[in-house]
């Protein structure tokens, strides 16, 4: 049998049940599919689990992390170690599948092989037609370069650790993988015969100035320059700093409660002490802190004190020191439970973690 992972949160549902009709019509029904929802907002967690009441072999994991960084990775890591069947197909939640996907599936399968796919691309209007497959008008293809649908021998995937958890936000953990594989000697496929799949057009997320999530602006940049590394060094194992595929509810629910709790500013010599005695020694605690701008930032003394040259005290403004925070978890305690936020307004960041 084959697994299709689908990872997701906070996703027009429309979408999601496109995707999932298209596979409910498959030709060959040997397969399930299990959907990850890697933190999505209490109203859509709801109206998520009605929608898949719909579907059989459909099995929903619902993970806790609605205040964290979003992490494809872990979310197929999750999926994937749970997985026993040999093959495993990793989708996203906005294809249209062609009704007879999961049969070509079955043909192209290699145990010591991995297969990717090209993908059609729906404009708007297309998009929300409801039309046989084959009527679709495509916008365009993707290219080589677009790693993210592929089939996996289940046993090599995870022989590799499965996705590499340190991709934070979005971008390279497709193409990382695929580098990894190449590593270690593994063939990739990329099929081209057929347009098996369908990318429904939909809005990009934009950040809102009023949202409190964990966002650190330049996590692609870094995504990218760590992905040239994997290829520069050889790597084919990923996360052995850490487990992989790890998520413990107990730990979440932990967060209800609180064994320390912390106040500090953003003066620099504060932030980089709590960090390195608090956050990086603490074990077996829940840890909270608030971190707010010092009285003495940006005041009007301070100011002048900095135009003559005089001493002052050394500051980190607040998108530094947030920046600094979520490079900390990425790097040092990303398989931690943990509710983060950054409200811009009041300039207050906020970390519960369990240690």
């Amino acid at each position: 049998m084959i697994t299709v992972i689908l990872t997701y949160r906070n996703r027009e549902l429309k979408i999601l049940d496109r995707c999932l009709r298209s596979l409910s019509s498959q030709t060959c029904k040997d397969f399930n599919i299990v959907i990850v929802d890697y933190g999505s907002r209490n109203l859509i967690k709801t109206s998520l689990g009605n929608l898949l009441k719909s579907y059989v072999n459909t099995e929903l994991i619902t993970c806790e992390t609605q205040r964290q960084l979003w992490c494809k990775s872990r979310a197929i890591n999750i999926a994937l170690k749970q997985c026993q069947n040999p093959f495993v197909f990793i989708g996203d939640v906005d294809m249209i599948f062609r009704s007879d996907f999961i049969e070509v599936l079955y043909q192209l399968k290699d145990e010591n092989e991995i297969t990717y796919f090209q993908v059609g691309f729906l404009n708007k209007e297309e998009s929300t037609a409801d039309k046989e497959f084959n009527n679709y008008k495509i916008g365009f293809k993707s290219k080589k370069e677009a790693t993210g649908m592929t089939l996996y021998p289940t046993k090599v995937l995870k022989s590799i650790n499965g996705y590499d958890e340190f991709y934070n936000g979005w971008g390279s953990e497709d193409t990382d993988v695929h580098t990894r594989m190449k590593n270690s000697g593994v063939p990739i496929y990329y099929y081209t015969e057929n347009i098996l799949m369908l990318h429904q057009w939909h809005e990009k997320f934009y950040r809102t100035k009023e949202s409190k999530a964990p966002y650190h602006s330049k996590l692609e940049e870094i995504n990218s320059e760590y992905l040239k590394l994997v290829s520069t060094t050889n790597k084919i194992k990923a996360n052995l700093r850490f487990g992989w595929g790890k998520y413990c509810e107990s730990d979440y629910e932990a967060l209800n409660t609180s064994d320390f709790n912390y106040s500090i500013t953003n003066k620099e010599s504060e932030v980089k002490a709590f960090i390195n005695n608090v956050l990086l020694i603490s074990k077996k605690a829940v840890i909270t802190v608030k971190i707010n701008p010092h009285k003495s930032y940006r005041s009007f003394k301070y100011i002048i004190k900095k135009l003559v040259g005089k001493k002052t005290m050394s500051f980190l403004n607040m998108q530094e020191v947030n920046d600094t925070l979520l490079e900390i978890i990425i790097m040092n305690l990303r398989d931690k439970a943990y509710k983060y936020s950054f409200d811009k307004k009041s300039k207050i960041i906020s970390l519960k973690i369990k240690l």
